[in-house]
């Protein structure tokens, strides 16, 4: 078995922390670009691409700084996370992404993650 490994993909966003926070948090947003469906019951989120559904845990949402999320199926050390901040020098707000995956598909994630934030750049007008 491969091992699993934390990796983060950097992103500059032509938008404010809370625009794009919204679009991190909230099951409205999240289908906008990152799933078909949505659904939240409290801290538990389903998440639905073409009819199958995994399940997700909000461990953390810090208003327009972090979301942070575990699949049911990582082990408890595993999440997948959400940071807004800006940058000192050019004020310009930067999303970071955090995940976790085998060591042999760490640039495939990176890939997927990418495209994802195209998605929402194309949704947010970025």
């Amino acid at each position: 078995m491969e091992e699993r490994v934390l990796f983060t993909v950097e992103i500059p966003m032509r938008c404010s922390p809370n625009i794009l926070f919204e679009f991190l948090a909230t099951p409205s947003g999240l289908q906008e670009w990152f799933a078909d469906k949505v659904d939240n019951n409290g801290e538990q989120f389903s998440f639905t691409w073409e009819g199958v559904t995994d399940e997700a845990e909000l461990v953390e949402k810090v208003e327009n700084e972090k979301v942070k999320f575990r699949w049911d199926y990582y082990d408890d050390g595993e999440f997948f996370e959400f940071k807004i901040s800006q940058s000192p020098v050019t004020n310009e707000t930067i999303l970071s992404i955090s995940d976790f995956a085998d060591s042999d598909e760490v640039e495939d994630q990176k890939m997927l993650w990418e495209s994802q934030i195209n998605d929402l750049k194309y949704r947010i007008g970025s």
